[in-house]
């Protein structure tokens, strides 16, 4: 049966003093209410979007990734919330979270410009922001044309990529700005979409999570005029959603779209290391241990023939090349040595990495490994 609802405003654990569910317990409780798809939009991070894309897909629903960001336009300022529709997408969601925090002066909190969001608009489908969002506060004082100004920008940005976002909680009631929008996307044939941002599991978890805000804000619960947030910010069962737009049913047939456009999840992959594009990285590596051992015995009296260490430096750079290390060995060595250049406190060396000869030549470790009969073998081993 097609599903009726999808939650696309969940903010996981990773919306960091602001929500209250753990990335486990996000996707267990919409398995038990047979959610087939989800979305995550933590704010200002995909911190936990590879968790929380495994997790989901693994409990056989359908993870959506996404991210709230705080908008600046000029004066006006609002949240909007963004969804990933293909990699570009996901791409193009990194360099906005990137520019957001980068562009930040410190002062405030992280935000992009409109001009970021149009230069990253590819693969990426916007909704407008509910009660936070940069539209509905340009309504709430009574600024009709520029927030119809707004949606117009928005709209030659996205074209069928974005939805005018609706939500209804108890203190949204009276504010007069759902007609608005609505009126708006009529006259400007643009899709509602029904959303209901979840900060927590169930209205049991209210009071928790109001004393995480007062936490996160630095002020106390008894204050009256502080941020609060409602009850209804839960996690809403599909069946409540319904009820609570039976009058728009188009609004949550659109979630289901929007899942259904939504094709992508990141996936685990290798760690990719900077390659040396001039010469072989065995090469290099060979090249740099040779001209450092000769250092090292110039230094220090060796504790044995000079021809023990060469033959042991030979030794090692075969297990390493063999191994695929070398370019994990140069880049180490390239960090510490700007580590001991910068006056930085490196240590002698720690554990079985102190039994090479390659990384004491590289000046990775300061512990002449033959001088104190240390095994190579300990460190790296191909029979291991």
């Amino acid at each position: 049966m097609r599903p009726k609802f999808v939650h696309l405003r969940t903010h996981s654990a990773y919306s960091l003093l602001e929500g209250a569910l753990p990335v486990k317990t996000l996707t267990q409780t919409a398995l038990a209410a047979s959610m087939p798809a989800l979305a995550v939009t933590d704010r200002n991070n995909l911190f936990g979007a590879l968790e929380f894309a495994e997790t989901a897909a693994g409990l056989g629903v359908q993870p959506i990734i996404g991210a709230t960001l705080h908008i600046r336009d000029g004066e006006d300022n609002g949240d909007m919330a963004f969804l990933v529709k293909n990699a570009a997408g996901y791409t193009n969601l990194m360099a906005l979270i990137s520019a957001a925090h980068l562009e930040s002066d410190g002062k405030e909190g992280p935000g992009v410009s409109i001009d970021d969001v149009a230069g990253a608009a590819d693969g990426l489908i916007c909704l407008t922001g509910g009660p936070d969002g940069l539209v509905n506060k340009l309504l709430k004082t009574a600024q009709n044309d520029k927030a119809e100004s707004k949606i117009g920008i928005l709209n030659n940005i996205f074209k069928d990529n974005l939805y005018v976002e609706l939500q209804r909680y108890s203190d949204t009631e009276a504010d007069g700005v759902e007609e608005a929008l609505v009126d708006f996307a009529y006259d400007m044939n643009l899709p509602l979409v029904a959303t209901n941002q979840a900060y927590f599991a169930s209205e049991d978890d209210y009071r928790a999570h109001d004393a995480l805000i007062c936490i996160a804000e630095g002020r106390y619960i008894n204050e009256q005029d502080r941020r609060r947030l409602t009850p209804d910010h839960r996690l809403k069962s599909a069946e409540e959603m319904c009820a609570l737009f039976a009058d728009l049913p188009e609004a949550l047939e659109n979630t289901v779209e929007i899942a259904q456009r939504c094709a992508f999840r990141p996936t685990e992959h290798a760690p990719i290391l900077p390659a040396f594009s001039k010469t072989d990285e065995l090469a290099e590596l060979s090249q740099q241990a040779e001209a450092g051992l000769t250092a090292r015995l110039q230094q220090v009296e060796p504790a044995m023939d000079e021809q023990a260490y060469r033959d042991r430096l030979a030794f090692e750079l075969k297990v390493i090349g063999d191994m695929g290390f070398p370019g994990y060995f140069l880049i180490v060595a390239d960090f510490i040595k700007w580590a001991k250049n910068q006056n930085i406190a490196v240590g002698p060396g720690r554990g079985s990495g102190a039994g090479s000869v390659v990384a004491w030549a590289l000046t990775i470790t300061d512990l002449d490994p033959l001088r104190f009969g240390l095994l190579f073998e300990r460190f790296l081993n191909p029979e291991r």
